[in-house]
């Protein structure tokens, strides 16, 4: 059997037509990745009751194929790469392009440093990204969007166009589609703290 073939098999298999791929991949999050033993300072420095540790789904096995596939549902058409700031969404992509290759679409997966390194290849984009590239940033987590910002000033800067940013959990009450906006990009909300059955 092919790795392709037993891939397939698998993925009929875990994803049934039944199953509804939001809620198994809700579900994952709320057992593995939310926590509410809380306060937890954030990111963005706002302390809150609850944590979402989102890495505890995106590098579990089971947890990285439903993020994987969330993704791919929500592409764009036109994406030829996928990518975000290291490290939270360099799983998310890993996954998503190897799905997607499973499925007969050929995409790349992209790192984005946070910042640029002065040995080696240099620069602040890894991986197989280029200039004539249609990219989705992609995010674990999202409380501010400044993660996010930080991917898409440096791709920008690299003049790689930018189709969407998805992310897997918002919990920015609205703060970074906003941000997104301003700037034209469509911006793809997988999971909500409603969704998790958390409140800000």
């Amino acid at each position: 059997m092919t790795p392709e073939r037993f891939l397939s098999i698998f993925l009929d298999f875990f994803l049934s037509p039944d199953s509804n791929l939001k809620q198994r991949l809700v579900e994952h999050l709320r057992r593995n990745a939310v926590r509410t033993d809380g306060p937890f300072t954030l990111r963005s420095g706002a302390v809150s009751d609850w944590y979402i540790d989102a890495r505890q789904t995106t590098f579990d096995g089971a947890g990285s194929i439903l993020v994987g596939e969330a993704i791919c549902e929500a592409l764009d058409s036109r994406v030829t790469a996928v990518g975000g700031l290291t490290m939270g969404a360099d799983p998310i992509a890993v996954s998503a392009v190897g799905l997607s290759a499973a499925r007969g679409r050929s995409l790349r997966a992209f790192s984005v440093r946070k910042a640029a390194k002065d040995h080696g290849t240099g620069g602040r984009l890894v991986g197989p990204v280029r200039a004539d590239d249609v990219v989705a940033v992609v995010e674990d987590t999202t409380s501010t969007g400044s993660a996010m910002f930080e991917a898409i000033e440096a791709l920008s800067e690299a003049g790689i166009e930018i189709a969407q940013v998805i992310t897997l959990v918002d919990r920015s009450g609205g703060v970074a589609a906003a941000k997104v906006g301003r700037v034209g990009i469509p911006y793809v909300v997988l999971v909500t703290p409603a969704d998790l059955g958390v409140t800000e």
